[in-house]
């Protein structure tokens, strides 16, 4: 048998050539950052994503992912990150993780998959598994023991010499490698970019996420109606978001992806949100299944460019706002109402208040109450309709 030393060094550089930039190696300890876990759970700053609450316990010990589990090799691959987008008055925009338009989970497992045998290639015995963001494990926590960065205050991974645009990903074995030395210094200083520029002001503090005002969260999964107060702050973002990120000054050091899939011409970070508000569930279907707006569904990544439309203003959409007020789905019926309310247009006020006689339910007819009410307050008298006695 190998020496375990010798394993990693074959490891790493099967690592590399796969594509995976940044590599390391971390006992299979209890995460210290578990308790960091509870107090952001049990302030609910998860919001809706009941699965964190669900699998509370099983954040505690990497056990819980792989069985006698002793090692984590910790992996990062990059992403092309900061493109240049186009903006305008009919442009939305998605993160850019998204902007392939392949599902970056089927890329790395793959990936994975192919390291694992290898490591079965080198260590019959061993067992492994792999983990894309899914299981209940604290990446980053185990990113920064294996080597790899510090948690920024932003609280995403930052290397010294990638940024942070990349994916975080794990092969769990219970076969015993040496650690790699931990990342123990912090390199944001006294910094506060990413937590000023925050469009939603969703930092409680540096290092504190309250995802119920992230613009990621709210666009991908948050499937309710979105806060009112809360929209504006969403402005031209129709699925996640990259602010925090964009304006981190370690995201100067960041280099384009090795991995063919990711890289920056194949990605389209800028979408025409009139062709959005144009989908059906074929045309959605057709278009975003295995990628990652998928995770939105159709009624989300609609309500999305529905309030992305009223941001922009979009005169240009009024037209599929319309239409959508008749969707079968009152997610998207409420989100219309609310889109056409903000593109100031007398003629607006009609179009609600004839829907707002036919809607039955309840919701929506509060969000067509509010929309012809924030016509009334913006448009000056003799832009508004003369009232007709009843």
């Amino acid at each position: 048998m190998k020496p375990p030393s010798s394993v990693v060094q074959s490891l790493q550089t099967e690592a590399h050539r796969l594509g995976f930039e940044l590599f390391g190696v971390s006992a299979a300890v209890k995460p210290t950052g578990f308790s960091h876990l509870t107090t952001w759970l049990d302030q609910n700053y998860h919001g809706e994503m009941a699965y964190f609450e669900r699998r509370r316990e099983a954040y505690s010990d990497p056990q819980h992912v792989l069985d006698e589990v002793r090692s984590l090799v910790i992996l990062g691959m990059r992403y092309a990150g900061g493109v240049s987008r186009i903006s305008g008055p009919r442009h939305a925009q998605i993160a850019s993780y998204a902007a392939v338009h392949i599902d970056y989970h089927d890329v790395i497992w793959e990936k994975l998959d192919n390291l694992g045998e290898f490591l079965t290639s080198v260590i019959p015995e061993a067992r492994w598994r792999g983990v894309v963001d899914t299981a209940p494990l604290l990446e980053r926590e185990f990113a920064e023991l294996a080597g790899l960065g510090w948690a920024g205050k932003n609280t995403m991974l930052i290397n010294p010499r990638q940024g942070s645009y990349f994916f975080l990903s794990a092969l769990l074995t219970d076969f015993e490698l040496p650690p790699s030395e931990p990342f123990k210094a912090d390199h944001c200083g006294t910094c506060r970019r990413c937590l000023e520029a925050c469009p939603t002001d969703a930092f409680v503090d540096a290092h504190v996420l309250d995802a119920r005002r992230c613009i990621s969260y709210l666009t991908i999964e948050h499937r309710s109606p979105i806060p009112h107060d809360l929209r504006e702050g969403i402005g031209d973002w129709l699925f996640g978001c990259d602010v925090c990120q964009d304006v981190c000054p370690w995201n100067r050091f960041a280099k384009p992806p090795s991995t063919e899939e990711f890289r920056e011409e194949r990605s389209q970070p800028s979408f025409d949100v009139i062709e959005i508000l144009k989908l059906d569930d074929k045309g959605f279907r057709l278009r975003f299944r295995h990628t990652p707006l998928w995770r939105a569904k159709r009624r989300g990544l609609l309500r999305n460019a529905c309030i992305v439309a009223g941001n922009l203003q979009s005169v240009a959409a009024v037209p599929e706002l319309t239409r959508l007020l008749a969707d079968e789905e009152p997610l998207i019926r409420g989100a219309a109402a609310w889109g056409l309310g903000k593109i100031l247009r007398a003629e607006h006020q009609d179009l609600l208040t004839a829907r707002l006689i036919t809607e039955t339910d309840a919701t929506v007819r509060d969000e067509i109450e509010l929309a012809l009410r924030m016509l009334k307050d913006s448009l000056s008298p003799s832009e508004s309709p003369p009232s007709q006695s009843h």
